[in-house]
């Protein structure tokens, strides 16, 4: 078992990956959104793990001949997985579209796990509380400009 060693900061990654997705899950959880802080949490957690898992295995394969060790492989991936997950939240009913704020704030969450993951611990934080301040006061900023929606009879 030689991953032991590594656990330490591995736990760091992925606890504050967990932290971070958590935090903007609870501001969703607030402003009433289906997916909220169990779901953000999982996206971020879930992003982290799987590079987690790509740097222990070219750590664990790096100098055997004849293998391609490119550790972005399973990250790029992680982003086409989050894409089949956000396109399931856009619904688009009676010419109304809602859902994609959700959507495109579950691809940050992946791309926070991502960063979490390969240790860039400062760039998931800063981009966690630029995401809340995206959701928060850009809501508010958003509300004050947007004309009040017109009913036809």
């Amino acid at each position: 078992m030689t991953d032991f060693p590594l656990l330490g900061p591995m736990l760091v990654r992925l606890v504050l990956a967990a932290v971070c997705g958590a935090i903007l899950g609870l501001e969703r959880t607030v402003a009433g959104k289906h997916a909220g802080v169990r779901t953000y949490a999982l996206v971020t957690l879930g992003s982290a793990l799987f590079v987690v898992i790509s740097e222990l295995v070219i750590a664990r394969y790096l100098g055997q001949t004849g293998l391609t060790l490119d550790p972005l492989r399973i990250a790029s991936q992680v982003v086409v997985g989050i894409g089949f997950l956000g396109a399931g939240l856009i619904i688009f009913k009676e010419s109304k579209i809602s859902g994609l704020t959700t959507a495109a704030g579950l691809w940050v969450a992946a791309g926070i796990g991502v960063a979490a993951g390969f240790g860039l611990l400062a760039l998931a934080i800063v981009v966690t509380v630029l995401t809340l301040l995206i959701f928060t006061f850009l809501w508010l900023f958003e509300k004050r400009i947007k004309p009040a929606e017109r009913h036809e009879d």
